[in-house]
Parts: structure tokens; C-alpha cells; sequence
């Protein structure tokens, strides 16, 4: 791994810089890994949702992380209510 690049973990410290990528192939998580990263974001740090801009690639794509990233976080907040 070179030393721009760090290994991500979705437990891990949150990054804080003013843009974070995640870079990999197809089937890999990357959808699961942003909406886990999003939830975090306003569940631990208060972080309001109309400040997170998460950005994809094709309309399909967008859809997909629309909704995934919806159901997440109501799945949290039922969870937490």
C-alpha cells in the first residue's frame, strides 16, 4: 500500500479530510462502505445530512446508494428510538 493511500476500515477513525475516495472494482463493498460511512457520520458526529455529499458514477449506481444510505439510516434511528 503506498503512503497516500490508507487502508480503509468502516470501524475505524473517520476521516476528516475535506474529501475522501474510495477506489475499487466492481462488487467490492464500496456502496456498503459509503452508507456505512454516511450513518456514522450523522449518528456519531452529528453531522447533518444536507452536508455529506457522496458521489457515484452512473444513474443506476446513484439510485442504488440513494436508497441504501435512506435504509440505513432509518434502520438506525428505529434501532435507536
Amino acid at each position: 500500500m503506498s503512503a497516500d493511500r490508507a487502508e480503509f476500515s468502516l470501524a475505524g477513525e473517520l476521516p476528516w479530510q475535506r474529501a475522501t475516495a474510495i477506489e475499487a472494482s466492481a462488487g467490492t463493498g464500496k456502496t456498503y462502505a459509503l452508507s456505512g460511512l454516511v450513518v456514522r457520520y450523522v449518528a456519531e458526529q452529528g453531522v447533518p445530512i444536507d452536508e455529506i455529499l457522496v458521489v457515484t458514477f452512473t444513474k443506476a449506481a446513484t439510485a442504488e446508494l440513494r436508497e441504501r444510505v435512506r435504509s440505513r439510516l432509518v434502520e438506525v434511528h428505529d434501532g435507536l428510538a
